[in-house]
Order: structure tokens, then sequence, then C-alpha cells
């Protein structure tokens, strides 16, 4: 049966109602936060947050309740800003094996509405090409460089100078002055017999 294409596009799980990145990316041991906007109407509604490629078969890893907009878990939390419409969820503590389609979902009777997002891990070996090409894109990419900028530029010479200044301070090891000088009633004694000498 052909369906028009207005028709088709309504199908879609999350057609129009609910909105996120087609692709994010985080490092590996590190965090990722995904936000998906969604339509007036929608504010009172449950959002989710499943993992899984096929939308009938995810597997819902964290949602909101009526009466909680933020809920944390270990390793993820969802937090639903009902004012400006906005879905945050965020991955902490990220693993090569998380890496996957998921979900940003509105629960509503009937068929929920949802926007997949594919979720990339990088590994060590891929970090610094990563940064440096989505210096301006991801904001978790953004961070890992600012925090190399900042170990490169800043506390790595501040720490070379720490330790330069206490060895400078510390300087080799001495001779105690005591042993350089008579003691004083030497230094009489011999000023005494000197003046007695014709």
């Amino acid at each position: 049966m052909w369906l028009p294409p207005a028709l088709l596009l309504l199908s879609l799980p999350g057609c129009f109602s609910i909105q996120g990145p087609k692709v994010t990316r985080g490092p590996e041991g590190g965090s990722l936060t995904v936000e998906c906007r969604y339509t007036r109407g929608w504010e009172t509604n449950r959002k989710w947050w499943c993992r899984g490629a096929d939308w009938y078969d995810c597997q819902i890893l964290i949602q909101t309740t009526p009466r909680q907009q933020t809920v944390q878990g270990p390793r993820l939390s969802i937090s639903d800003n009902q004012r400006d419409r906005v879905i945050s969820v965020t991955m902490r503590d990220l693993r090569r094996d998380d890496q996957d389609t998921y979900w940003c979902g509105i629960r509503r009777f009937g068929t929920d509405r949802g926007a997949p997002i594919q979720v990339i891990v990088v590994g060590p070996e891929n970090l610094l090409s990563w940064t440096t090409a989505n210096g301006t894109g991801v904001s978790s990419g953004s961070r890992i460089r600012n925090y190399y900028l900042l170990l490169v530029f800043v506390k790595v010479p501040l720490l070379l100078v720490v330790v330069g200044a206490i060895l400078w301070l510390k300087g080799p090891p001495r001779v105690p002055e005591e042993q350089w000088e008579l003691p004083v009633h030497t230094n009489l004694s011999y000023d005494l017999a000197g003046d007695a000498a014709p």
C-alpha cells in the first residue's frame, strides 16, 4: 500500500515531537551529555532513555516520574527541564561496550515518541584526533580538549617551576660554617699570644 509522504513522516516514532543529535561521542572512561528537545504539550509526560537499534525492542535504562524530573542512576542520569522542554541524559564512566544506538523518548498513550541517537565511545588511541576534530562540536570533547590544554600549558610548567624553586632553595650540600671558623676562645688566645710577643 502506498502512503503519501506526509503520512509516512507521521508514522515515524518521534516525528517532530522530539529531536536530538544524530550522533554523539564521548571518551572512554569519561562522560557525555545528550540533550533532546520536545514540542509543547509533552511537559508532564514521563521521559526515558533506552538502548537498542530496534525502536520496538529497545530496553529502557532510566526514566523520569511524574514527581521526579531528575533521576540519578549509578552511571546514568536523566533530567527533564519542563520550562525549556529539554531532556538531558548524562552517561558516565563510558566503556567500549556502551557504544550503541539509544533513544531519547516521551511516554504517551499509544505509541511513545522517540529520537534515535548513535553513541560512539572514543578510545584513548583516538582521543587526540577526536578532540582536535571536534573541538567545537561535542561538549564533553571540548572539556577534554580544554583539560589537556590546561595540563600542557599551565599545570606542567607550574609544576616544573615549583620543583626548580625547591631544588634551587635546597642547593648543593654545604659544609657547616662552624668547621671553617675557630672557636671564639681560640681566636682570643691567639690574639693575646700575638700581642704578647715582642
